[in-house]
């Protein structure tokens, strides 16, 4: 009984998130895409050098995260490469565990081997992170320059303009899926 309460809940939890950012026009994802991409260069040294040397790069304007025990997220983005368009997604995440808040922020992940790349692209439809993949968050210093800094791993996500305060120690799933917006 209280499996069916916790998924009613998830479920209220993700529809909220999706109504707040679906049916965005291609023309409206790539406008805000380009913001972002803006803001993480002008507050990043080197960040467009590494966006340019990446293999192709995720950027998620805009998610928005929440949770009370039970959370999820949700965005809509653009894939990259150097700055041509191949394709729309949206990233869909339900977490399970002590967790309470909002926030919302930006994201870019950059595939830094064709390898990485080619394993997202593979499957067209869907792509699972705790299952065909690891993302590694960037830790660095404002100071330094991106191109002095070894990120090990494949995938490197950057996480920048948060608003909102979040905390959490839980489970969670990812889930990545192509859109094709109008």
């Amino acid at each position: 009984m209280n499996t069916i309460k916790y998924k009613v809940v998830l479920l209220a939890i993700l529809i909220g998130f999706s109504t707040f950012s679906m049916a965005k026009s291609a023309k409206t994802l790539d406008h805000d895409a380009n913001m972002a991409i803006n803001k993480f260069i002008d507050e990043t040294k080197g960040g467009d050098a590494f966006l340019v040397n990446a293999k192709a790069f995720l950027v998620f304007p805009d998610i928005k995260e929440g949770g009370f025990f039970i959370g999820g997220k949700y965005a809509e983005g653009v894939l990259r490469k150097k700055r041509e368009t191949l394709g729309y997604y949206e990233i869909v995440s339900a977490s399970v565990g002590f967790q309470m808040g909002v926030q919302e922020y930006s994201m870019i992940i950059a595939f830094t081997t064709d390898a990485a790349l080619e394993r997202f692209l593979m499957d067209e439809d869907e792509w699972e992170t705790d299952v065909d993949g690891k993302i590694t968050i960037a830790e660095w210093n404002s100071k330094e320059e991106l191109d002095d800094v070894e990120f090990k791993g494949s995938m490197v996500a950057f996480v920048f303009d948060s608003k909102g305060i979040m905390g959490s120690y839980t489970m969670e799933g990812t889930k990545f899926k192509k859109i094709n917006p109008n």
